[in-house]
């Protein structure tokens, strides 16, 4: 049985009932404009790798249209998320009121969402004119600005699903409206001077995130009201928004995530975990070998712990409580497990976290270099979550154990051959040469595209396929929302030269390398357990790198350390999102999953420890292969 589809953050994809059939038309064909991007998106760069392979030619203009089909999914993408009422958010309002005041915050939220988004539309609108001033053309004769006009309409449409989301009834829609245009007003048009509104604007903002504003808005508003305070223009957040969603690595981020989509909705899972427990389940600690190894391999692909726990939950903890695991041991193991994985390729953290260090032209960082300095450290964290499995499990059991069946191992292996290839396709087209990581990227999500639908058939082509590259569009569109708007927040904070002062500051006051690792780790906990990781990456790395330079510290193992702490911070209570998604899919308190992750917070706590301290476990390979 295949996972139900979800949102980023874990909440189910239901299609409403009883809709006009003008609407469901609608969406329809908002749903097929995404599809079509997606797939063209996953085939210019493998017709582009066949050409150059065999004729030694290329498609004109192929990597110009790849980057800006990326722009369309991230505005359309996000459109069909805030549709559909799952943008990321933090939702505090639905555990903490019911009833009217559950209507009342969610009517302030959403006003203040829109307010944001709403700036941000006719911020896009001066943009684009700025833009199509110049005069400048984006392929085949149409001009660029025709293509940026995607921007406007995204966040238009953002805005009007913010308001329409807001209530069930027309009145509290009304109410929502007047209400973000009142925000509107006291802002822009009450003559009060900006810098005196500044403060009470954050705290505003932060009251809306509470109850339940998506997060982009946080970061866009942020960046909104701080530029707005100190007189600058906003115009800046959108330029960086565009250059950001056509920057000529981002493409490998929706192409991996489609790859780890085709994987997570087929039967991938079933065959792997009988795959798995064939070859380790006679063992002792078998079942957390298994555990350990299976999530690891999705995490991967799907670059999302969420996505792993949700879609392997179901599957592995009646493994582990067949085995006698206790059922907090068992809880506390797959959420640990969960995020494993992050570091290997081709998983999405660590090729953003590339693309954004590189950015500043303070370091540069490939995207193979960053992998291959995270190798070890995975392997690392793997490995003590296993000997933490075979800790807690296992004594007493070896009566209860089956003995190894080559039969069945062999068995296991011929049925999941073709999901066994899939990180050789991606490695091998990643590392040797022949392919750029976004022609890569698209021959990874090509292939599990042919092996999920095609060759296993666990994918109906004219319904599975579509409706599974819809959800990679929508969650990749609410991802990008964040990602852009950060970027906007990114430029506030080197506009008033906060990056200079925070080194000038860490040097002044802390005069040794390690001490600074160990309050860096410190730090980043706090902020993995807090701040969505692709938000963190784009706000705080900016920051970070500088830093790391006047310490000394290698920019491959800042970035490993980095992404270490955020895949800590996904256990961190209270709201480490890994506790929240576990909570959501095992259907316990948030609190009992809590203590159960406890154990492997610490054994997660010790591998980042020796990841900061023993630096060659870090620098070796990309050394080594330089």
């Amino acid at each position: 049985m295949n996972p139900a589809p979800v949102d980023i953050a874990g909440i189910p994809a239901t299609e409403p009932a009883n809709l006009p059939t003008w609407l469901k038309a609608l969406r329809q064909s908002e749903n097929l404009v995404v599809v079509l991007c997606l797939a063209v998106m996953t085939l210019l760069p493998v017709l582009e790798v066949v050409l150059r392979k065999f004729f030694q030619s290329g498609l004109p203009a192929s990597a110009t249209i790849v980057q800006h089909l990326v722009l369309a999914v991230g505005m359309l993408g996000g459109a069909l998320a805030a549709r559909d009422n799952r943008l990321l958010a933090l939702s505090v309002a639905t555990h903490w009121f019911k009833g009217g005041w559950l209507t009342a915050a969610r009517v302030i939220s959403h006003a203040f969402a829109a307010a944001v988004t709403g700036v941000l539309t006719v911020a896009s609108w001066d943009f684009v004119q700025s833009q199509r001033s110049l005069g400048k053309e984006f392929a085949y004769g149409i001009q660029t600005w025709v293509v940026q006009m995607l921007i406007l309409a995204g966040f238009a449409l953002v805005t009007v699903r913010m308001l329409w989301h807001a209530a069930p009834k027309w009145r509290w829609r009304g109410t929502t409206l007047l209400l973000a245009a009142g925000f509107l007003f006291i802002t822009l048009w009450a003559g009060i001077d900006p810098e005196k509104l500044r403060w009470p604007a954050m705290i505003g903002l932060l009251i809306a995130v509470l109850l339940g504003a998506p997060i982009f808005t946080a970061l866009g508003g942020t960046a909104l009201i701080m530029l707005w305070s100190i007189g600058e223009p906003v115009a800046p957040i959108l330029l960086k928004h565009y250059q950001l969603t056509v920057n000529a690595m981002l493409p490998s981020l929706p192409l991996f995530t489609l790859a780890g989509y085709f994987l997570a909705e087929s039967n991938a899972a079933r065959r792997l975990v009988r795959l798995f427990q064939a070859w380790f389940g006679s063992m002792r600690g078998g079942p957390a070998i298994v555990t350990t190894l299976v999530c690891a391999f999705f995490t991967s692909f799907t670059g999302a712990s969420g996505a792993t726990i949700l879609a392997l939950g179901g599957v592995l903890l009646p493994v582990l409580l067949a085995a006698k695991y206790s059922e907090r041991a068992s809880l506390g193991l797959l959420t640990g497990a969960g995020s494993l994985g992050m570091l290997f390729p081709p998983c999405l953290p660590p090729i953003l976290y590339a693309i954004v260090a590189s950015s500043g032209n303070q370091v540069s960082i490939s995207i193979k270099e960053i992998f291959l300095g995270g190798l070890i450290p995975g392997l690392l964290l793997v490995g003590l979550t296993v000997l933490w499995g075979l800790w807690i499990g296992g004594r007493g059991q070896a009566s209860d154990r089956k003995r190894f069946d080559a039969r069945e191992a062999w068995a296991a292996t011929w049925a999941a051959k073709w999901e066994l290839l899939v990180p050789v396709v991606a490695l091998v087209s990643l590392f040797s040469g022949f392919a750029t990581p976004v022609e890569a990227a698209a021959i990874t999500a090509f292939y599990t595209f042919i092996v999920s639908a095609v060759v296993q058939r666990d994918l109906k082509l004219f319904s599975d396929v579509p409706r599974v590259m819809t959800e990679c569009g929508l969650l990749m569109g609410g991802v990008l929302l964040i990602i852009g708007v950060a970027l906007g927040f990114t430029h506030y904070l080197v506009d008033a030269q906060i990056p200079d002062q925070a080194v000038e500051w860490a040097t002044a006051n802390i005069e040794s390398k390690w001490l600074f690792l160990l309050l860096l780790n410190l730090i980043l906990l706090a902020i993995g357990g807090l701040v969505e990781i692709y938000a963190a990456i784009v706000v705080v790395v900016p920051l970070l790198v500088p830093i790391g330079i006047a310490f000394g510290i290698d920019p491959i193992h800042l970035g490993i350390i980095f992404l270490v702490n955020m895949e800590l911070g996904f256990l961190a209570p209270p709201v480490g999102i890994n506790l929240l998604l576990s909570s959501y899919r095992f259907d316990k308190p948030i609190l009992e999953v809590t203590r159960a992750s406890l154990p492997m917070l610490a054994v997660m706590f010790v591998g980042v420890l020796l990841i900061t301290y023993i630096p060659w476990l870090t620098t070796w390979l990309p050394h080594l292969f330089q």
